[in-house]
Order: structure tokens, then sequence, then C-alpha cells
């Protein structure tokens, strides 16, 4: 079977899924727990759960996949063959990463402990761990969109007739 056909297969399997993990969070009733003044939902865990399992299982296959990439390029400059400054990509993506975490550190600098409703207190280092992690979040996905929509244009795409 072809890699196009198992990775479409594999990303309508976990759309569907995730459509019907959902859809059954938001059906299947509620806890009479309250946490401050919120209800729990029932399935709250099975999602919780399930986006873990997804991350990790990305990391996983992100790991396998430069693992085997390094293994099969060995030797061979790739740049040359495909055009694709895969260094600098790389080498660029790094310091994006690092950039958006800083930026996000700085905006939530000096936070104050955050106290929930039922009396837990999340100290201030922590709150700023947060913060730092969700500027970074939004940070690295409007650029990933503007990325994506950039390279559906065309702009950047070398004809091979020029």
């Amino acid at each position: 079977m072809k890699i196009e056909k198992i990775s479409r297969y594999t990303l309508v399997g976990l759309i569907v899924l995730s459509i019907v993990l959902f859809v059954l969070f938001f059906l299947i009733g509620w806890e009479n727990d309250f946490i401050g003044d919120k209800n729990v939902p029932l399935l709250t865990d099975v999602v919780l759960f399930y986006m873990y399992a997804l991350v990790f299982a990305t990391a996983g296959v992100c790991i396998w996949a430069v693992a085997r990439g390094i293994s099969s390029n060995k030797g061979v400059d790739s740049t040359a063959i495909t055009g694709v400054p895969g260094k600098k990509i790389m080498l660029g993506t790094i310091v994006l990463l690092i950039a958006s975490l800083g930026i996000g550190a700085a905006t939530g600098l000096n936070e104050e402990p955050y106290r929930f409703a039922n009396g837990t207190v999340t100290s201030a280092g922590w709150v700023t761990v947060v913060d730092a992690f969700m500027v970074s979040i939004g940070l690295l996905f409007i650029i990933a969109a503007a990325a994506v929509a950039i390279s559906m244009t065309g702009i950047l795409t070398k004809s091979a007739t020029k």
C-alpha cells in the first residue's frame, strides 16, 4: 500500500474518531461534582487521555521519521538533489520555537499566584510557564497558518522551466 493511502486513511480515521469522541463528550451526561462553579462532563478523562495519546503518538512518529531520515541520508547532500535547504529549515524552526517561547515568557512575567474557587493555589512560576506556552502555541499557530496559506498560493514555488 502506498504511503499516500496509509496517510489518507490514518487522517480520515483520526478525524472520524475525534468527531465521534467530541459528540459523545457533549451528548453524554454530566457528573454532579462541581469544580468551583463548573459542572464536569462524564467523558472529560477520555478526551484528555485521547489528546495525550495523540501527542505521544505524534512525538513517536516524528522521532522515528527523523531517525529514519538521518540513517537513509548519510553522506548524501539532499539540498543538491531536492533543492530544499533542510538544514536552514531545521535551524529556522528551532530559532522560531525558542523565540516564541521567549516572547511567551516575557509576556507572562510578574504573574500573581492563581487561586481556584475550591482554594487550590497555583504558584506564580507555574502560571508564568502556562502563559509562556499558551502565547508560544498561539504565535506558532498563526505562523503555521500563514506558511500554509503562502505555500498554497504558489508564490514561492520555483518552476522547472525558469
